[in-house]
């Protein structure tokens, strides 16, 4: 009977490894276009913290807290780390409950940088060290844009590295159909200049160059919101376009009304918009692209950001039926360099601890990225990644405008107030495609923040 018992014993422990190796996505050392070598040395330099627990809380739910588990089990079996992954529908109001109830989680992953400023100068925060804020410096695409969004004052008032940037998102980018622009003998444009005489040729040729819609129901006016931080970021200093957000350059300064003016020559021109200027505030943003797809195409571009092929008509394949081009700078603004917009997510410790530490540093490793970049929705500004390990070659392009850019900024709208950048941005941009001058335009934006108190 213990002999039965014994032998019950070691099959289940059989089977229990068998079960820790499946849960790995990517067997280790199976596939050259991962960095294994990353996890072998990882794994070596951090055996003694076997045993131990850890918390991270973040933003991923669904399918992407799936797809994030799959990278924490390359952790936790590299260390033997016990580490539980929690989220919440309201994480941004969960995370500072928990830690001003001092029972934060030893990491937390936001996507807010002005949440985790206010989190810090609360003392909330550890500092991750000078040295990894170097090594961001130096290792990823706009380092000193992604150094700046991870360093906050502390409650002692002095600034520090806080947050470890780890997975980013990607707005700049034009849709447009192949197919159709080489039927027309159509290139696609490297310049901001290049692009609006490739759309006055469109109109020239008889077509449409653009559908824009803003439509999004209560958001209603959001993608313009976009479209001026873009042009923002090709007109003004990445300076200005911080002091825009903190309101330090006001929202109705002549920089501002300018970039308004600019989205203005293509939402604003007739000839330019699919349905006429009528159309762009009253266009649903998730039916605007399908005018890319009508024999004949109803328009030749769409600006939006990496998620907008969720909209695509069904069976459309990128680089194929539909591809993107880079959002250009102006040529006239070469000390602009190449600025990308976007979002991402921030790893920060809020509970101090060995394996906490280990953790940012997993996240440093290739494998760290690869994982997670060889399944789907997975960006990265990191340089030292094997860009084979992405899914598809849309993924691949899109990774190499982050590694690539000089300047990367966060939505602008994101971190401005929500009365303005979730309210009164996105009213007065539709006032302003409705007939509405800019500078009247910005004037009620900042009159909006003026009465902030």
């Amino acid at each position: 009977m213990k002999k039965l018992f014994l032998m019950t014993v070691a099959v289940a422990a059989l089977a229990a490894g068998t079960a820790m190796a499946a849960d790995l996505k990517f067997q280790p050392g199976q596939d050259s276009k991962f960095n294994w070598k990353s996890y072998d040395d990882f794994k070596a330099a951090h055996a003694d913290l076997k045993g131990e627990t850890m918390t991270i809380f973040g933003p991923w739910r669904g399918e992407d807290e799936a797809l994030f588990t799959s990278v924490l089990n390359y952790f936790t079996e590299a260390t033997g780390v016990n580490a539980k992954y929690s989220s919440s529908e309201n994480y941004e109001q969960q995370i500072v409950i928990d830690t001003q109830a001092g029972s934060p989680p030893n990491v937390a992953i936001l996507p807010q940088p002005g949440l985790l400023a206010n989190l810090a100068s609360k003392g909330y925060l550890t500092p991750l060290g000078d040295d990894l804020a170097n090594w961001v410096k130096t290792n990823y695409g706009a380092g000193d844009s992604w150094v700046g969004y991870g360093t906050y004052k502390g409650k002692d008032g002095k600034e520090a590295f806080y947050a470890f940037p780890y997975k980013a998102d990607l707005k700049s980018l034009v849709w447009y159909v192949p197919e159709n622009f080489e039927e027309a003998g159509y290139k696609v444009p490297t310049t901001m200049e290049d692009l609006i005489k490739l759309s006055d040729q469109i109109v020239k040729d008889g077509g449409t160059p653009w559908c824009i819609g803003l439509g999004s129901g209560g958001a209603t006016g959001w993608p313009a919101t976009d479209w001026v931080e873009d042009l923002m970021l090709r007109t003004v200093s990445p300076k200005d376009y911080d002091g825009w957000v903190d309101n330090s350059l006001k929202f109705n300064d002549p920089k501002v009304v300018n970039a308004i003016d600019e989205f203005g020559k293509f939402a604003k021109n007739p000839k330019y918009v699919d349905g006429g200027v009528a159309a762009v505030a009253s266009t649903d943003f998730r039916d605007s692209p399908k005018g890319l797809f009508t024999v004949p195409p109803k328009c030749y571009m769409h600006k939006q950001a990496s998620f907008i092929p969720s909209f695509f008509p069904e069976g459309t394949k990128l680089g194929q039926d539909a591809d993107f081009f880079y959002f250009p700078p102006f040529a006239s603004h070469p000390e602009l360099g190449k600025p990308v917009l976007g979002a991402g997510t921030l790893a920060t410790i809020t509970k101090d601890s060995k394996a906490a530490r280990a953790f940012i540093e997993f996240l440093q490793t290739p494998i760290a990225q690869e994982v997670w970049m060889a399944q789907s929705g997975f960006l990265t500004p990191y340089k030292g990644v094997n860009t084979a390990a992405y899914a598809n070659d849309t993924l691949r392009k899109e990774g190499e405008i982050l590694t690539t850019a000089t300047t990367f900024r966060f939505d602008g709208s994101d971190l401005m107030p929500g009365k303005i950048g979730a309210g009164a941005f996105w009213t007065g941009m539709v006032d302003f495609v409705g007939g509405k001058s800019a500078q009247d335009s910005a004037d009620a934006i900042q009159k909006a923040w003026d009465s902030i108190k």
